[in-house]
């Protein structure tokens, strides 16, 4: 496997020795590993912390809808 940049988007892909060899040339470069695993690793820290504040947002609506039905049957 193989790690080639887009020149002109930047975008980073990873495919097998025989398509990276010719896909490489005037569009498409080589790239270290490390440089797609920082790409992919910041895609998923930031979908880690969008998912984090739903669950925050939920439990905090939950906790609400508890106080307002605890509130309904003292009266």
């Amino acid at each position: 496997m193989k790690c080639l940049k887009n020149k002109q988007t930047g975008n980073i892909i990873r495919v097998d020795d025989k398509q990276a060899y010719q896909m490489a040339g005037s569009t498409w470069e080589y790239v270290a590993k490390a440089e797609w695993k920082r790409m992919v690793r910041d895609v998923k820290t930031e979908k880690q912390e969008v998912e984090a504040e739903k669950k925050a947002e939920t439990i905090a609506e939950k906790e609400l809808k508890r106080n307002k039905l605890k509130e309904k049957q003292r009266a």
